[in-house]
Formats: C-alpha cells, structure tokens, sequence
C-alpha cells in the first residue's frame, strides 16, 4: 500500500514533469550558447534529453509559458533531427532569440503586487 495520495502523486509527476520541461530549455540555450558546441554534440544531447522526457508521464499543462516551452522543445527536435554543422551554425541566433523570448514569456507572468510596479507609482503626488 502506498503511503501517499493519488493527488499527492500526481502533484509530484506534475512538479517533475514542468522541472525537466524547464531543464531542457536551459540546456538549450547552454549548448547554444556556447560556440564550440557541434551539430552532432547537440543533436546527442537532445535526444538524449528527449528521451528521458518521453520516459516521464505527459501532463496537461494549463499556463502559457509552459505550452509555448512544450510546443518550442517539439519543433526544435523535429527541425534538428538531421542536421550538419552548417545548418546549426544557420540556426543558432535565431533559437537564441526564441528561447529568450520564452523567458520574457515566464518573467512577464510573474506576480508583482501594484505597489512594486514603477509605471504607477508616485501618480498622485503632482
């Protein structure tokens, strides 16, 4: 018998899941990056990563930036599958600009109570 709850569980695969979602993106942009990194570096340590997020059970995933994380990472492999060094050389900005404007993405969504918002404040003091 297990010792925690079906939604205790679920709360844990959840967490884990969006965790590695978001591991894969940082290495991403790390192997990016990084100007020695080879096609075929990158195309190992991709698949490799996807690999183990296919081992991880798929959840639905309900904010924005989780999708559109999801969504890059699926079109990015599709797009790398066979690549040569000049093709990756080709697409390196421009996934560089993706993955920084998927971290715009979660920034931007983050909580800030009105008071820490500069556009507004001193409004009313003339």
């Amino acid at each position: 018998m297990s010792r925690y709850t079906p939604k205790q569980i679920e709360k844990y695969q959840r967490q884990k899941y969006i965790t590695f979602l978001e591991k894969i993106s940082k290495n991403l942009f790390r192997l990016l990056r990084d100007e020695k990194t080879t096609a075929a570096q990158f195309s190992s340590t991709f698949d490799t990563l996807m690999q183990k997020l296919g081992e991880l059970e798929s959840i639905r995933l309900d904010s924005e930036y989780l999708q559109e994380i999801k969504n890059y990472i699926d079109r990015l492999y599709l797009q790398t599958t066979t690549l040569t060094d000049k093709q990756f050389e080709d697409i390196r900005t421009a996934e560089m600009s993706n993955l920084n404007r998927l971290q715009k993405l979660k920034k931007r969504t983050s909580y800030k109570k009105d008071k820490h918002r500069h556009g507004e404040r001193d409004q009313d003091w003339g």
